[in-house]
């Protein structure tokens, strides 16, 4: 999109922060966070702090694998698509009859390929997803197993707070032998998150995430190949009133704005 939305990164990189302590403590599972505290930073860094302040993390470098760990509770998104088309979702054969945004039996793992800048993630089956990552020396049964740890405990605590998580995806690499969380981690771009009192199986839920903005670009038919569209001003405001609300919802407070 051409347009900005004023405030959007500092919920994503302060979210992120919540969820790779949680996740840690409760996991076990390290990140590549260092710290997001602009005074810790090197000095290089500290002097652009007016804009960076609450909108950076400074983070380990890993060497990335290049698939992305897509954990999926309920069937939405191109995952309904796919359904629709062959009645699976990456190779995984589910039930009949199905509809949109249902749970499904149980939580399952459908890889993604990350796409190159401007182009589209594609999925693929966790066969693919073990070639893909044998032949650049990843393991991807950890990558596998850890995702889904980590889903499955994000999901218990968002339950909680009265959100379900439909899905999200992870992104991870490795530092000296060990399988790192890299990325941003279970922010509204790159999950689903749903409030348990407004959800309705069979129909587009009024998500607290970016699928508001999704949902607006499908309805001015939006060509995904077609470049950038500049995006209303309430469109934008709606979407950071939604952003702000699932931060609230999760952390228990106010994001730094």
């Amino acid at each position: 999109m051409t347009t900005p939305v004023p405030g959007k990164g500092k919920i994503l990189n302060q979210l992120s922060e919540f969820w790779f302590n949680y996740l840690e403590e409760k996991c076990g599972v390290k990140n590549h966070m260092i710290t997001c505290d602009i005074e810790k930073m090197p000095k290089e860094v500290q002097k652009h702090k007016e804009v960076l302040k609450g909108r950076c993390m400074l983070v380990k470098k890993l060497k990335m694998i290049p698939v992305e760990a897509v954990c999926r509770a309920y069937l939405t998104g191109s995952g309904f698509k796919d359904y629709e088309k062959s009645g699976a979702v990456c190779g995984h054969k589910l039930p009949g009859g199905l509809r949109n945004c249902q749970k499904l039996p149980s939580v399952i793992f459908t890889p993604a390929t990350k796409a190159e800048f401007g182009s589209h993630d594609e999925n693929i089956t966790e066969d693919k997803a073990a070639d893909i990552l044998k032949k650049q020396g990843f393991n991807f049964k950890d990558l596998k197993e850890t995702a889904l740890k980590l889903f499955g405990e994000a999901v218990k605590y968002a339950e909680s707070k009265g959100i379900i998580i439909a899905d999200t995806k992870f992104e991870m690499g490795m530092l000296e032998g060990l399988l790192i969380v890299g990325d941003e981690v279970l922010t509204p771009d790159s999950s689903r998150y749903w409030d348990k009192k407004k959800y309705i199986v069979g129909q587009q839920q009024d998500s607290l995430d970016k699928q508001y903005v999704r949902d607006y670009l499908i309805s001015i038919n939006f060509d995904r190949d077609g470049g950038g569209v500049p995006l209303p001003k309430e469109v934008c405001e709606k979407a950071m009133e939604k952003y702000k609300e699932i931060f609230k919802i999760l952390t228990g407070k106010d994001a730094d704005l």
